[in-house]
């Protein structure tokens, strides 16, 4: 069987460069064709495919969400740092952009309440008449009896004092929500700064938050995100130039990297997907895995000369034969490892994992099969393209990693590895799923957004809302003084958690009116007898439709509890939910049930489930396709176990650490830590595959070790050098998650290449699996075969050194 599947390889690559023109002339009309598509990518967030539409929350969002407010509410705090908001100065400021606001696009207009607008009302009683009007609209006060008149309206409403003007006086807030299908973050960031910034200034600070001002500023940095990449790019050539010292080493990979991401952006384009800027980050990790492919063909084309290889084209061919079943391995790895994020029911991530597995499903072509095509044109090198030759501390590195698998440190490696799995395996559980700060995990915490969001939730209840809402079984029920007792119970169980800054329903309303109502006599601040008589106090109010829809829905049946977060993090979210459905548990309701929960918190909340179920599922199918991958290419179910081994490390590493410096399981890096399995497996797929081939040829596994770790280990340790130095450049970004992903990738790199090269060799040596040294007597491994050749160093890519013994078995002249 083996035979067979040789023979068949062997035939593939002889026919790919026998071929070579037409196999380059199609890649090349491919390209071209794809790069048209590529070219009309869109870069941009869409706010919809962030949302699992399944989801309950997400099914109560949507139902409720024109009436009692969506997840794009806009938050405007105007703040002075000297007297307090009642001057003219002020309110002008607050009354031009609430007339302005209309103007800008996607704007719910009936959704717009500051002190300027009709919404925020007053109730005045007398024996005479009832009397509900705006507190200041449609002008502001021109004398200071009106002034301190307007000032006694705000102290006196509980709807407006505390929700609407800070308790010290000194802020006002102006909200504004949107229309979901009509949310352009393009549009709408530029347009209301352009209004913050024009109110800014004579004392005044201004502060904005909300979800489309933080992916506008996501948005906002697309060019700079664009430049760090290129950056990125260039930086890595760079290295590669200095490591490889020849060109082939350098241009081939990027080359590699390059047409792998115009296929994967044509495809996209195809399909009608748009590029998040948010996972532009994977976008680089699967183009390190091309780069990472072609360094490997390179490196061993190298080994393939300096070994006596008498033709590129042999030399060529013959990488291609040895590395094409590891390198296959990885790529097939890595597309299972992506294409099972597609399960999450969130659309980004199902567009992230489509585009993702075509993506890396191209490195088959670009890496695989065209590295070595393009490397047999060329033409025996005859010397460096410069002076500078690290080989010598790359020499140490393999030297070191052949001495600890050949002596007893191999134990010390093998119980170390195990030991720091088990210690990151226990503290990765304290990994966060959701937000982990109280600012936007997206933005570092002295960006301007999250300072933004930090005075505001200083001065008010706070910016993002959560609500429950009350389904009655008929009409009129929300007036049942049963189900507004409920409702004030709630909001006061609720008050108990510190990140809830207030509530608000209808609740709030009707004792007020009642209040008032009877000569501002507090023993009247509670609700009506009869439903009937809550119905005319509500009406008393004078509310507009629009004013009123934010309480409640034109028959009475639907109402919404809202809560006001000081924070999103994941824990403030789940602690919310849950005591939700406690009280809800604990007190019934014969008139109808709560459904929840809308608004941001209640789509953050359907997020973080889904992101928690959805995690533990990715991990478990890419782990088990992983499995799958092994035993089949290796005939063996054990090969799976034994390469799950680099994959657990550097995932519980990598968690552990995410753990430590507060970074959360996001919408973000769900998909970077499914494609981590797969990057923590490739580099030993080709060091463990360079042992089992060498092993083929004789019986010394200390020989098959050194010779896999002189040719494959050398091309891992070129690329996680390369690769984890490069990374860390988007520690620059003025994008957070940007920087800790780059971090992250980081982290990967180094433990797979670490385990690669110290834990593999010695786990091999220790346990002996059968499905790497085959079925032999422990006697053969300790004594060299007499058919054994001499092994010295051998040379680089650059053959400035003369090479006497072959490193690897060259297929070309066996």
């Amino acid at each position: 069987m083996k035979d067979l599947t040789y023979t068949k390889l062997q035939n593939f690559v002889e026919f790919c460069i026998r071929n070579r023109v037409a196999v380059a002339g199609v890649y090349l009309l491919l390209t071209l064709v794809l790069t048209l598509f590529a070219a009309r990518v869109h870069v941009k967030t869409v706010f919809e495919d962030l949302l699992p539409r399944s989801h309950p929350y997400v099914q109560v969002h949507e139902r409720f969400q024109e009436h009692f407010g969506g997840s794009n509410v806009i938050s405007i705090m105007l703040e002075v740092k000297q007297g307090d908001i009642f001057n003219q100065k002020v309110l002008e400021k607050v009354r031009k952009i609430t007339n302005e606001l209309p103007l800008v696009d996607g704007v719910n207009s009936t959704q717009i309440v500051s002190l300027a607008s009709n919404k925020l009302r007053e109730i005045r009683a007398s024996t005479d008449a009832i009397e509900a009007r705006p507190v200041m609209w449609p002008d502001i006060p021109k004398t200071q009896q009106e002034m301190q008149a307007l000032k006694s309206s705000v102290l006196n409403s509980p709807l407006i004092y505390g929700p609407y003007v800070s308790r010290d006086l000194k802020s006002t807030l102006i909200t504004v929500d949107f229309y979901e299908s009509l949310v352009d973050y393009n549009k709408i960031f530029p347009q209301i700064n352009k209004l913050a910034e024009a109110a800014q200034g004579e004392g005044v600070q201004v502060s904005v938050v909300g979800e489309p001002m933080l992916y506008g500023w996501v948005n906002y940095y697309v060019p700079e995100t664009l430049h760090i990449f290129l950056f990125t790019i260039g930086c890595l050539v760079a290295l590669l130039f200095l490591i490889a010292r020849t060109w082939r080493g350098t241009l081939l990979p990027l080359l590699a990297g390059l047409t792998s991401a115009i296929w994967a952006l044509g495809f996209a384009s195809l399909l009608g997907f748009n590029l998040d800027p948010l996972v532009i980050v994977i976008a680089f990790l699967i183009t390190a895995r091309s780069i990472s492919h072609s360094v490997q063909l390179v490196s061993r084309f190298g080994d393939e000369l300096a070994a006596g290889a008498e033709t590129t084209r042999a030399a060529a061919s013959s990488a291609m034969l040895q590395l094409f079943k590891p390198g296959m391995l990885g790529v097939i790895a890595d597309a299972g490892c992506m294409v099972v994020v597609v399960l999450t029911p969130i659309p980004l991530m199902q567009k992230v994992a489509v585009i993702g597995t075509i993506w890396v499903l191209t490195i088959a072509v670009s890496a695989c099969v065209m590295t070595p095509v393009l490397l047999s044109w060329l033409k025996k090198p005859k010397g460096c393209a410069h002076p500078f030759d690290v080989s010598p501390l790359l020499d140490r590195v393999l030297t070191l990693a052949i001495s600890v698998a050949a002596s007893r440190w191999r134990y010390v490696v093998v119980a170390g590895a195990a030991a720091v799995f088990v210690g990151s395996g226990l503290y990765a559980f304290r990994l966060q799923i959701g937000d982990a700060d109280a600012g936007s995990p997206i933005l570092w915490q002295d960006s301007r957004y999250n300072q933004d969001s930090a005075a505001v939730n200083r001065q008010f209840q706070g910016a993002d809302r959560m609500y429950a809402v009350f389904a009655g079984t008929k009409p009129d029920d929300v007036k049942e003084p049963a189900v507004l007792e409920n409702m004030v119970s709630m909001q006061r169980f609720m008050a108990a958690q510190p990140e809830i800054g207030g509530s608000l329903s209808i609740a709030d309303i009707i004792p007020s009116v009642n209040r008032i109502l009877r000569e501002d006599n507090p023993r009247y601040q509670e609700f009506g007898k009869t439903k009937n008589e809550n119905g005319e106090l509500f009406y008393m109010w004078g509310a507009d439709a629009g004013e009123s829809a934010q309480f409640v829905d034109a028959k009475f049946q639907h109402a919404p509890v809202t809560f006001y977060f000081k924070d999103h993090r994941g824990g403030s979210i789940r602690t919310a939910v849950q005591r939700l459905k406690e009280f809800i548990a604990d007190n019934p309701l014969k008139q109808g049930s709560y459904l929840l929960a809308g608004g941001v918190i209640g789509v953050t909340a359907a997020v973080n489930e889904v992101i928690l179920s959805g995690q533990i599922e990715s991990v478990a199918l890419a782990l088990l396709w992983l499995v799958i991958c092994c035993a089949v290419a290796y005939r063996s179910t054990r090969a799976g176990i034994f390469f799950m081994v680099p994959v657990m490390l550097s995932n519980t590493i990598t968690f552990s650490f995410m753990a430590w410096k507060g970074i959360g399981m996001t919408l973000s890096t769900l998909p970077v830590a499914a494609l981590g399995i797969g990057l923590g497996v490739d580099y030993a797929f080709y060091v463990v595959d360079g042992i089992r081939e060498e092993l083929h040829h004789h019986n010394d596994l200390k020989m098959a070790i050194q010779q896999s770790l002189r040719t494959a280990g050398k091309g891992v340790l070129i690329t996680s050098l390369t690769l984890t130095v490069s990374v860390v450049l988007w520690l620059q970004s003025s994008l957070r998650f940007q920087a800790e992903m780059g971090l992250l990738m980081a982290i990967w790199l180094f433990v797979s290449a670490f385990s690669a090269l110290f834990i593999m060799p010695a786990m091999v040596y220790v346990f002996r699996p059968e499905f790497i040294v085959g079925k032999r007597s422990e006697s053969k491994y300790s004594t060299p075969a007499k058919r054994h050749r001499k092994v010295e160093d051998p040379a680089w890519e650059c053959p400035t050194r003369a090479v006497s013994n072959k490193p690897g078995r060259s297929v070309a002249n066996d």
